[in-house]
């Protein structure tokens, strides 16, 4: 191997390790086949209200406990919360999906720009 190509692949190689090593941490990405963006459509906006059906404050979800927005996607799916955008979102995600969400969520701070 000549010595430029030897030196080009060592550093194709190592750069990208070492940005991420010095880069501050990252929440946790939710597996792909959670949409995250489901919810932040909504729920990363500060002071949002919906007006349907009636004019609700959107609560922020990150930095929330994990158990919390779990035993809170499940009541909506099983109706036991009364929201029907909140039901209809909950009622196509199975167990893994919330818990996906919610560990993602969890791990946010406050700023929904982290």
């Amino acid at each position: 191997m000549k010595p430029r190509l030897f030196w080009t692949a060592l550093a194709a190689t190592l750069l990208p390790a070492l940005a991420a090593a010095q880069s501050p941490a990252k929440a946790p990405v939710a597996p792909k086949e959670v949409n995250v963006s489901m919810c932040s459509g909504c729920h990363a906006i500060a002071g949002y209200q919906t007006a349907f059906p009636r004019v609700h404050r959107v609560p922020m979800i990150s930095g929330q406990s994990a158990r919390y927005l779990v035993l809170a996607l499940q009541a909506y799916r099983r109706g036991d919360r009364n929201h029907p955008t909140m039901r209809a979102i909950a009622s196509a995600l199975d167990d893994a999906e919330i818990e996906a969400l919610a560990a993602y969520y969890s791990v946010r701070g406050a700023d929904p720009q982290d």
